[in-house]
């Protein structure tokens, strides 16, 4: 059978969240897991707990502050509502922002651990080099924490392809707009379309088995390299 229209639309913006917020997360988190995997703050430990939050924070509760947040009476949405752009709740920018919190850990942690046995003899070998701050960073770093940048990234994309709780509260059910595929699944198996509810379950199993396992393989192929 095939995909309904419907479907094939929910797919495709769920594609899209997945594609847009690791893209935007990944820019964010480089800065942020490099100062966590080296400073000596006293504040490390409380940003760790806060980046590790959604790990056990009920995807409903971090929904339901988001929705609060983005809207128009909250902080973020009244301000881009006086700006003339809306509020951002029940749309896909703010679907974007709430993917992006709520994948935070899955980024932060495998870039920080990475940056972590990325430092030491050889950015100091290379800064008495002269070389910059950016070229160690681009020279040195970022081929030893390569694998920690691929786990990173399709963690969180195959983490947003799985989002249902956060996303239903943010965004709603818009089709088109709002609607991705796990909200789209709820909506068959409440319709008793079992089929359906199938085809797009598969899909998404399927589309994470060859992510993750892509991953593991990648990573123990540059293990093997780098021995």
């Amino acid at each position: 059978m095939l995909l309904a229209p419907g479907d094939i639309t929910a797919l495709w913006v769920t594609l899209k969240l997945a594609v847009t917020s690791t893209f935007f997360l990944l820019l964010l988190s480089i800065p942020l897991a490099w100062w966590l995997a080296r400073t000596r703050s006293r504040l490390k430990v409380l940003i760790e707990a806060l980046v590790a939050l959604p790990l056990v924070l009920p995807p409903t509760v971090m929904g339901f502050y988001l929705l609060v947040l983005l809207g128009p009476r909250g902080v973020v949405g009244g301000f881009t509502e006086s700006l003339g752009l809306g509020h951002l709740a029940f749309t896909f920018t703010g679907l974007v922002l709430g993917s992006m919190l709520f994948s935070l850990p899955f980024v932060v942690q495998p870039l920080q651990n990475a940056f972590a046995m990325a430092g030491g003899r050889m950015l100091e070998v290379a800064a008495t080099l002269r070389a910059s701050p950016i070229d160690r960073f681009i020279s040195v770093v970022f081929p030893l924490a390569r694998s920690g940048f691929l786990t990173a990234g399709v963690l969180s994309f195959a983490h947003t392809l799985g989002e249902f709780g956060m996303i239903l509260m943010i965004g709603g059910n818009i089709p088109g707009r709002t609607q991705v595929a796990s909200i789209a699944i709820y909506d068959h198996v409440e319709a008793m379309d079992y089929g359906a509810a199938h085809q797009l379950s598969l899909i998404l199993v399927v589309t994470s088995l060859i992510l993750l396992t892509a991953v593991f393989a990648l990573n123990r192929r540059f293990k093997v390299v780098s021995l």
